[in-house]
């Protein structure tokens, strides 16, 4: 197996990225030497423009939080001991929207939010996993990123539904 996972990189056009053509050769080698490859948030974007030129799109503001999703594939063996419902860190300045994933290729959604769209799509055909959000966060992530942003003096928003009464001095559940 193999991960990639996401850069500070999302709000650039993929073919501004200089390691681009070699994220390309990468995902290509995918194809033949692995036998499944888990994309974590800007490597799911990339992947998923990649293989089928899916773009993504750059949101009016910061999606920072933690948020509700649902798993939209019951049974699926990704998902087995999750809840129906659970709260995933988010932390993206860009999305893939499940409209624009093409509905002919086996691509199916398995977790997914109101609030903050498509979280994971299983790819059969291209052995590939896109998780759009960040399952792996421990509870202190999305703290780590807000301060970062503030420090590099980001117009930053609090991550919603994190700080207990949306005070950063309080630390996170």
């Amino acid at each position: 197996g193999l991960i990639i996972t996401g850069a500070p990189v999302e709000t650039l056009e993929f073919e501004d990225v200089l390691y681009w053509q070699e994220m390309e050769s990468i995902l290509n080698w995918t194809q033949t030497h692995v036998h499944s490859t888990l994309n974590i948030c800007w490597g799911a974007q990339a992947a998923v423009q990649h293989f089928y030129g899916t773009p993504k799109v750059i949101l009016p503001k910061k999606k920072f939080g933690l948020f509700k999703h649902h798993i939209t594939k019951k049974h699926s063996v990704l998902l087995r001991g999750f809840a129906d419902e659970f709260v995933v860190p988010v932390s993206r300045h860009t999305e893939t929207r499940v409209e624009d994933l093409p509905t002919d290729k086996g691509l199916e959604s398995l977790a997914a939010s109101k609030e903050a769209g498509a979280c994971i799509i299983r790819d059969h055909e291209k052995r590939q996993i896109y998780m759009f959000n960040h399952l792996e966060y421990d509870a202190t992530g999305l703290k780590e990123e807000y301060e970062r942003d503030l420090d590099q003096g980001a117009d930053i928003q609090l991550p919603c539904n994190y700080f207990p009464g949306d005070d950063p001095s309080v630390a996170p559940l």
